[in-house]
Order: C-alpha cells, then sequence, then structure tokens
C-alpha cells in the first residue's frame, strides 16, 4: 500500500530530526537524553525466568481534555470529551472466557470474512490460550471484528483513533512531554519480537494506564477512517495527507518518530487481519 510506504519513508526520513547524536531532542528542548534500549531477552525465555507484575482489570475514567494529533498542524488542538478505557490490554485468558459464551468466534467456527487464517493461530486448542503465563498475555491474533465483538459483549467499544493518541501521549503527573515522548520511542524500539510479555510489562502512563507502549499495537474502532469521514477536523479528513504521499507536511510534531510509527502500522492493517503483535483494550462512553 502506498501510504504505508509513504509513512514508513517519512518516520525514518525524520529520525535524525527527532534525537540528535547524544540523544537529546533537537529544536532547543532541555530534555534529557533517551535511555538506550535494554538489552531484551527472547520473550518466552523472559516469561519463564522473570517475575511479572499481575495487573489487574479494570475501566479508567480519562477526563476530558486538549489533544492536538499528529495531522493536526495549522488547527486548533482538539477538545476530547471525558471517556473510558481499559486499564490495560485484554488478555487471552479473557479473551478465552469470550470464546467460552460466544463460540461463533472460535477459530474453528469463525467466518473467514471477519478473520484471516492467522486467526489464533498460536493458541493450542480453539479454546486453550495456552500456559499460565501465556494466559496473561495480551489477547493478539484477533481480527478487528473480533475485537469489537468482545468489547459489544461487555458494554463496550473499541476507542477511537483520537482518544487512543489522546491517553497515549499524554504524559504521567510529574514528567514533562519531551521526556515522555523520548521514553516511548525508547519502549517502542525494544518492544520484543515473537510473542508478547504478559500484560504489565509496557510502560505505565497517565491516569494509571498500563501497556500503551512497549508491548503491542492496538486496534482501534477507526483504524480506517480515511474513507470514513469528510469532516475536516475528523480523522479522515486528516489521514487523507498520509495517502496523498505528502510525507511530514501538516504534521504537527515532526520529531514524533514513534507516533508516525502507529499511524504507519494503521494504514497497514485491514479488519480482517491478524497478528502476532497486534492486541486491544475496550473503551466506553
Amino acid at each position: 500500500m502506498h501510504a504505508t510506504a509513504s509513512i514508513l519513508a517519512t518516520a525514518l526520513l525524520l529520525l535524525p530530526l527527532a534525537t540528535t547524536a547524544g540523544g537529546r531532542e533537537a529544536a532547543g528542548t532541555d530534555a534529557p537524553p533517551a535511555a538506550a534500549p535494554e538489552a531484551r531477552p527472547d520473550a518466552a525465555e523472559a516469561a519463564a525466568n522473570v517475575a511479572y507484575e499481575v495487573v489487574e482489570p479494570g475501566t479508567i475514567r480519562i477526563p476530558a481534555g486538549t489533544y492536538m494529533p499528529l495531522y493536526g498542524a495549522g488547527e486548533a488542538a482538539l477538545e476530547m470529551p471525558a471517556f473510558t478505557l481499559d486499564r490495560r490490554p485484554v488478555t487471552r485468558a479473557e479473551f478465552a472466557a469470550f470464546l467460552a459464551d460466544h463460540p461463533a468466534w472460535r477459530r474453528d467456527r469463525v467466518k473467514r470474512i471477519f478473520a484471516d487464517e492467522g486467526y489464533l493461530a498460536s493458541w493450542p486448542a480453539t479454546d486453550d490460550p495456552g500456559t499460565v503465563v501465556d494466559a496473561a498475555r495480551p489477547a493478539t491474533e484477533v481480527s478487528w471484528f473480533a475485537a469489537q465483538a468482545y468489547c459489544q459483549a461487555q458494554g463496550q467499544r473499541l476507542p477511537t483513533v483520537d482518544e487512543w493518541e489522546y491517553a497515549a501521549t499524554s504524559a504521567p503527573e510529574g514528567v514533562g512531554a519531551a521526556t515522555w515522548k523520548s521514553t516511548v520511542l525508547a519502549a517502542a524500539n525494544r518492544r520484543a519480537r515473537g510473542a508478547p510479555a504478559p500484560v504489565g510489562s509496557g510502560l505505565a502512563g497517565a491516569w494509571g494506564l498500563r501497556d500503551l507502549h512497549g508491548l503491542v499495537q492496538e486496534w482501534t474502532m477507526d483504524f480506517n477512517s480515511v474513507v470514513v469521514s469528510a469532516d475536516s477536523r475528523g480523522t479522515g479528513a486528516r489521514d487523507r495527507g498520509l495517502y496523498c504521499a505528502s510525507s511530514a507536511r501538516g504534521a504537527a510534531d515532526v520529531g514524533d518518530y514513534a507516533a508516525f510509527l502507529r499511524y504507519a502500522f494503521r494504514a497497514s492493517v485491514d479488519g480482517r487481519g491478524t497478528t502476532a503483535n497486534l492486541g486491544f483494550r475496550c473503551a466506553g462512553g
């Protein structure tokens, strides 16, 4: 897809603008050097040998506020109403419980129009998420349709791109915006290949949220909104610039390399697609 190539090329070209050789952000900020990517063992080895924090499920009320999307240059910041967001991603164990109540979404029964051949491919059986450690991993290899069905079964929905980005780019209390951006980039760089670590292994963010960075990518309601909205203030209209190879032109922050990667990833997937590093969490009203 030419959009994906354009955004990835943009991200790679902008990397030198995001940091200097010493690791400090450019444009005269006083941010401390970004943490060097840590050596990370194979995910299976880490899960077997390293204790992890068990992050309990829960829903966080995200307060109203303002937010400048990546492709919002020249516009006023968006006014975001309050909404709810799961504290951390849905786990394999939780998705297995959903399958028990909604067997049409099992690997052996799901309609191929709703999920590709990779759907839940690593599960030992159609209703078995695996070992205790495996069950604590985020539910990946799940299509957009299945993720949305799960959230609807909980009386929720997937978050919009703007909701997800607002929550993810908001720095935790006491952390400066520039420092948070470099921390997020370091987490993206050291995301493990292969099976993701259990939930709770990613960054702790604002409002007590966990794992928005450093664990898996996450589905959003309108990941493909380029063909949905004609509103100049909506995500769809902003994304048209991405699909027209306009590169960094119009980007609110050309140094936010991690955000470019997120937008590129969203541009590369389709609703029935599944990958080992794509999970989800639910949002509400």
